[in-house]
């Protein structure tokens, strides 16, 4: 009886407990609800159009840039809602903030050296940035539709604009809301939930395509589906893998001496990461080689200019290898460029030299520095091996089975999304749960 109540939780044990439980439940469901309420605000139509003319252009469209940024936005800029933009301009403004960071010392400072005001001051300028980004989408939208516009004119763009622009905003504090008391990166989720989106309607597609050309008798289709399928599930395994590795290089600290005792640290290492850039490279690439398709089909209507795009800058073209080999070099440069804004090895070294660390037969100063630009180089070009591979070997596999339907809805980059932020989130989700375990053994 007396180890029962030994065993038996206290009060004060179980209430914790229920406060832990509790308070994930809390941020799980307001994640959950928030990310239903985008989704809703999504299929909210936008007055003023004539949607049986807008859905006809839609469908006889074959648009890259289109469909690229269609996946995105979860569907939006076809379905024509109130949060058509989505959480892109967000997104657009980072990207763009980050770069000038990196170009302009007085961003550089306020990120270093300002502490958590200057990164504040650096997310209200991104805010800014982000609606001005908005405006503009939104005006070219307008244009966009503006033919299929029941009363069309400037007040018309004008409601276009403003709809989609307060639509942004709203997804965009809907992202920061659920980054402070929900679960995982608002911003992150929010595009995870737009690719999702489109995940079950290729995959049925693939599936129906397949149930077709084996009813058939056509067994080549099928096999293609199932190598595609089975090609898919390896990169997923090899993603995590890739965004898992990390090169830790061993730091022996200073010794620190204690009345007669000596301490020597030697279980601290410096962790780098094998893919720094994470999807940035792949995004980057695909945006340059999608721009000349586009000045070629919508601005510069030549036929000398169509006709080299059509056959070196498509994947399907008849000299495919010249975009394969330049995708490849671009997603190279990237993850370079990326990764010299994410690790400098510089800081790392000074900041070694302060702590009185440093790293096992390196000297301090400039041959840390040297070397950590060694290690890093390779680790880059290993990433962006991998990230070149993982953009080909769908198209690849493509080609070679004849299977596309999966494809046009589902590629390289929305898979590396897809795993990253499951990874990124269950880790936030672990790391919160060890939080409130010691936060209860302190108060304990």
């Amino acid at each position: 009886m007396a180890d029962r109540q030994e065993k038996a939780p206290t009060a004060q044990e179980t209430f914790s407990q229920m406060a832990q439980a509790a308070g994930l439940r809390g941020r799980v469901l307001l994640t959950v609800g928030m990310l239903i309420l985008v989704r809703l605000g999504i299929f909210l139509p936008i007055p003023g159009i004539n949607r049986e003319s807008f859905n006809s252009f839609i469908q006889q469209q074959n648009n890259v840039v289109l469909g690229f940024l269609d996946i995105f936005s979860g569907g939006g800029l076809t379905a024509l809602g109130i949060f058509a933009l989505g959480i892109l301009p967000y997104i657009n403004a980072s990207i763009i903030i980050q770069l000038l960071t990196a170009a302009l010392p007085a961003l550089e400072k306020l990120q270093k050296e300002e502490g958590e005001a200057g990164r504040r001051k650096i997310s209200q300028i991104t805010r800014y940035v982000a609606l001005g980004w908005a405006i503009v989408q939104s005006i070219g939208i307008a244009l966009w539709v503006r033919p299929y516009a029941e009363v069309p004119g400037l007040p018309f763009v004008f409601e276009i604009v403003v709809a989609l622009t307060a639509g942004s905003m709203f997804v965009m504090w809907i992202g920061e809301l659920v980054t402070e008391r929900g679960i995982g990166n608002g911003a992150s989720l929010l595009i995870f939930l737009s690719i999702v989106s489109s995940l079950p309607k290729s995959l049925g597609q693939t599936i129906e395509y397949a149930r077709i050309n084996a009813e058939k008798g056509n067994n080549a289709i099928v096999g293609g589906v199932i190598i595609l399928l089975a090609s898919f599930v390896a990169m997923i395994v090899g993603i995590v893998f890739v965004q898992e590795g990390i090169r830790r290089i061993p730091i022996i600290s200073a010794r620190r001496q204690v009345g007669r005792k000596t301490y020597l640290e030697r279980n601290s290492y410096l962790p780098l990461r094998l893919n720094q850039g994470g999807v940035m490279p792949i995004i980057f690439a695909s945006a340059v080689l999608i721009l000349p398709a586009t000045l070629a089909t919508q601005v510069i209507k030549n036929e000398a200019f169509s006709k080299f795009v059509a056959n070196y800058l498509s994947p399907g073209a008849a000299n495919g290898w010249f975009y394969y080999v330049l995708y490849l070099l671009l997603i190279l440069f990237f993850s370079y460029f990326y990764a010299s804004l994410i690790v400098n090895p510089v800081d790392l070294a000074q900041n070694l030299k302060k702590m009185g660390a440093s790293i096992p037969g390196i000297r301090p100063g400039r041959a840390t520095t040297e070397y950590i630009e060694r290690v890093l180089n390779r680790l880059t070009f290993l990433g962006a091996v991998f990230l070149g591979l993982v953009a080909i070997i769908p198209t690849v596999v493509e080609g070679a089975t004849r299977v596309t339907t999966f494809q046009q809805g589902f590629g390289a980059t929305s898979l590396l999304i897809l795993v990253g932020v499951a990874i990124d989130t269950a880790k936030q989700v672990q790391t919160y749960v060890i939080s409130q375990r010691y936060e209860g053994m302190v108060k304990q």
